[in-house]
């Protein structure tokens, strides 16, 4: 570590809130799927910053945009009308059939207020008693208190207890279960298409077909979370269609910046005319920045990225497929497109990826024992196949350190 690096450490253990345990690499430039840290050395990015540098690091044309908004306007809150925020929200209507959008700051946000339009939605038809929320095992949906409140497990929820009320957990593996769940009571149900934090994890299709006849004889609200999912990762626009759901509100974030923060919640028409003026508000969001880097990023997915993200995850799949075929560490891989989860032997995940940081990739563990995979959208072939071989190594090595005490 660079004297640089010593000096970054010292000043966040001093003073930033010890919320994060981060990797020991301090991160200083990139270009592309690559980025470089203070000393110098180079890493291939296989967790585009969780899911969010969508077209790679220093995107030429996205650098351009953001630096000409900066010399022009960046930011004059919601009072008043700019250029950008309505075409924006064209675009997404057109690619997704949600009619209406809601501009914030992130995913959680975007989650945050689905789950207030879905209440206001029935407060407004006077059925203010139908407020319940029915969310899936292994669901990752934020950290605010709505969205904490339909994400499933104790560490997340319990030091933060007691939350919104009305929120029943349903096994995602269980499609009966949502015969009973979903009733006349609830107000909205939540599904991640893949969970991400949980394991990049589908939603098996018997399940979704069950949550849709549900919905349907129930009128409950459908609210589809494609943060982590969407936006082309799985190589359609949106994954929702791949399990034949047609959701009422959906939620969206990471990816739709490529790096500049942004989140939009989407609504159908008749879920749009029951919110009223203040019912809810962003100081920052759908901001001059954020929608102009927002439609750098959609200029690229219409332009040919989807098609690209579907070949370039076919190529990722069979080269994870062969890696799991020659280990015994490797139980199963899972996903779709560029969103790949490799679940491994308990104990096992944070030795490849301590040993895949060695050998110069970036990925990161989740649900335990999950290796997870989002690269950027943007990443080609040659990127691809050197990384199949450095995790290929980073497998290797890990199998030979000893398990930690």
């Amino acid at each position: 570590m660079s004297r640089l690096g010593d000096e970054v450490r010292a000043v966040e253990a001093a003073h930033v809130l010890q919320v994060y345990r981060r990797l020991p690499v301090v991160l200083v430039r990139g270009r592309g799927c690559r980025v470089v840290d203070d000393d110098g050395r180079e890493y291939l990015d296989l967790l585009s910053g969780i899911g969010v540098a969508s077209l790679g690091h220093a995107h030429e044309g996205l650098a351009q945009a953001i630096a000409a908004q900066a010399g022009e306007l960046l930011h004059t809150s919601n009072l008043f009308f700019h250029p950008l925020q309505g075409e924006l929200a064209r675009r997404l209507a057109r690619l997704s059939g949600l009619a209406r959008t809601f501009f914030c700051n992130s995913g959680t946000e975007a989650v945050e207020a689905c789950l207030k339009f879905a209440r206001r939605y029935w407060h407004t038809r006077g059925d203010t008693e139908r407020k319940g929320i029915v969310a899936f095992d292994g669901s990752f949906h934020g950290r605010t208190f709505g969205s904490l409140s339909v994400t499933s497990g104790s560490a997340y929820r319990t030091p933060f207890e007691p939350l919104v009320p009305d929120v029943t957990f349903v096994s995602p593996r269980d499609p009966a279960a949502l015969e009973k769940a979903i009733t006349e009571r609830t107000a909205a149900a939540i599904v991640e298409p893949i969970q991400g934090e949980g394991g990049v994890r589908p939603i098996p299709a018997a399940t979704a077909e069950a949550l849709a006849d549900r919905c349907a004889a129930t009128g409950t609200l459908l609210v589809a979370d494609e943060v982590q999912c969407g936006l082309g990762r799985t190589g359609r626009p949106f994954h929702s269609g791949a399990l034949g759901l047609a959701p009422d509100l959906m939620a969206l974030g990471k990816a739709l910046g490529a790096g500049v923060p942004v989140g939009a919640a989407l609504l159908s028409e008749r879920v749009a005319e029951a919110v009223a003026f203040g019912d809810h508000g962003s100081t920052y969001g759908g901001n001059l920045l954020a929608c102009r880097a927002a439609s750098v990023f959609l200029d690229a997915l219409e332009d040919g990225l989807i098609e690209r993200v579907a070949a370039a995850g076919a190529r990722l799949r069979k080269g994870l497929e062969a890696l799991a075929a020659a280990s015994a560490a490797i139980g199963e891989v899972r996903g779709a497109g560029l969103m790949w989860g490799i679940d491994v032997t308990a104990g096992v995940a944070d030795r490849i990826v301590a040993a895949a940081l060695e050998r110069g990739l970036l990925i990161n563990r989740t649900a335990g024992t999950v290796v997870r995979l989002l690269p950027p959208l943007t990443i080609g072939d040659a990127d691809i196949d050197e990384a199949l071989e450095r995790l290929r190594l980073a497998l290797a090595d890990a199998g030979r350190q000893e398990p930690a005490p």
